[in-house]
């Protein structure tokens, strides 16, 4: 399964929180990336085999013009609290895993 790699506009609280879920989560503030362009971002997911994780649609959009990898977990619950966030996550981890093992999916939307 892919690391995943929480964007920007996540909380970096987020990669304890999924610790017993999604082991070695990223938050790209860890990584120096919290200042870098999407592209950068997309380039070091595909490169170290992780998975996006944003609210944001530029991911979506890159996804539909480079394909896979990476994949892209679309996060799209508009103005919301961290802990919803990870319960939202919590809730779809088996669905998760499932879009991780199809090599045919490239975008997974959570609502």
């Amino acid at each position: 399964m892919p690391t995943l790699l929480f964007d920007q506009n996540l909380s970096p609280l987020l990669v304890n929180r999924l610790a017993d879920l999604f082991p070695g989560a990223l938050h790209v503030a860890q990584i120096g990336l919290d200042r870098a362009s999407d592209l950068a971002v997309w380039e070091y997911a595909r490169s170290h085999d992780c998975a996006l994780v944003s609210k944001d649609a530029d991911f979506n959009d890159l996804s539909v013009l480079r394909g896979s990898p990476p994949k892209v977990l679309w996060l799209r619950l508009g103005n919301c609290t961290t802990s919803d966030i990870e319960q939202t996550l919590r809730a779809a981890h088996s669905e998760i895993v499932a879009f991780f093992s199809d090599p045919a999916l490239s975008i997974l939307e959570l609502v």
